[in-house]
């Protein structure tokens, strides 16, 4: 078990291989469809717009060496205004491969959360960044919701509760690295051996 700590180096990540179980500490933040779409037209692809500058500076310093979730949580508001997490299971990140290579240059990205893998462009990013592709249990989204110590802020609430961008405190968040910055994918590797099962079953 390693213990990684946000913002994470590039030394930390080049020594991470898939199969490494992680509990990760620190501040991440979470981003679905909705907010890797803004990132892209907002921010990457297009100059920010001056009442948009303030909220891209804040990502730029929260995703410099840190890691997106990709969760669409069920969260709670408490009577002073603060926010506490219920639920934080991952959701499938494959959705999230047209935007996530851009993002992860653009910001610094070391780590990506989700469920499920991602692709060959996102692999190839994560080899030129380095950064790593996190496996959350899928299904355990209250046991997850327990290592979400703080909501810090949330940002384009708009969106909806579960396409916002959720800043979080986290302490030994559980993951495994199944994509790492030296090209390996479990996901390739178990859907390479799916098919060769299947061609033998055909056979």
């Amino acid at each position: 078990m390693r213990r990684l700590t946000v913002p994470i180096s590039d030394e930390e990540i080049r020594d991470l291989k898939v199969g490494d179980t992680v509990h990760l500490n620190g501040i991440i933040v979470t981003g679905r469809d909705a907010a890797h779409k803004f990132m892209i037209e907002h921010f990457i692809r297009n100059e920010a717009k001056p009442d948009e500058v303030e909220l891209r500076d804040e990502l730029k310093r929260l995703f410099d060496g840190g890691v997106v979730y990709h969760c669409g949580p069920v969260v709670k508001q408490h009577e002073d205004g603060s926010w506490s997490f219920v639920a934080a299971g991952p959701t499938t990140s494959i959705r999230e491969e047209v935007y996530q290579p851009e993002v992860i240059e653009y910001f610094n990205l070391k780590g990506v959360i989700g469920k499920g893998g991602m692709g060959g462009n996102t692999l190839k990013a994560c080899h030129n960044q380095p950064a790593v592709y996190f496996h959350a249990i899928g299904g355990a989204a209250s046991l997850i919701a327990q290592s979400v110590k703080e909501v810090v802020t949330v940002h384009k609430l708009e969106f909806g509760v579960p396409e916002a961008m959720w800043v979080i405190r986290v302490e030994d968040f559980p993951v495994v690295v199944t994509m790492d910055s030296h090209g390996a994918s479990i996901h390739d590797q178990i859907e390479a051996a799916s098919k060769k099962k299947l061609a033998e079953l055909l056979a």
